[in-house]
């Protein structure tokens, strides 16, 4: 039996498709955006912020979380959320090498 897509393709490849996989559904963008858009970690508030039940909004983060997009500490009996830098900096570096690609190759 053959190989499955994904160790067909490099490392970087791989990881890329994962943040785009979970970045693929418009609740998550969402997410993301909020927590961008405040200076501290969140622990209940992201579910007055979407139009969606506590337990859908749970499902997305845990999607976020499992591809370190954001990560979620323990205070007290909440979980506290915030966005992962380094997973934020992989995607621009991805999409800042695209952009010079096509520059390299029109206009």
């Amino acid at each position: 039996m053959g190989a499955s897509k994904s160790e067909s393709f490099s490392v970087e490849h791989n990881e890329i498709a994962t943040l785009f996989k979970a970045l693929s559904h418009p609740a998550r963008v969402a997410i993301v955006d909020y927590l961008l858009s405040v200076d501290s970690c969140i622990c209940g508030d992201i579910v007055n912020e979407l139009p969606l039940a506590q337990p859908t909004v749970s499902q997305h983060l845990k999607e976020l979380k499992n591809a370190n997009i954001i990560k979620g500490n323990i205070d007290g009996t909440a979980i506290c959320y915030c966005i992962n830098p380094e997973i934020i900096h992989k995607i621009e570096r991805h999409f800042s090498s695209i952009t010079k690609q096509l520059k390299d190759k029109c206009c």
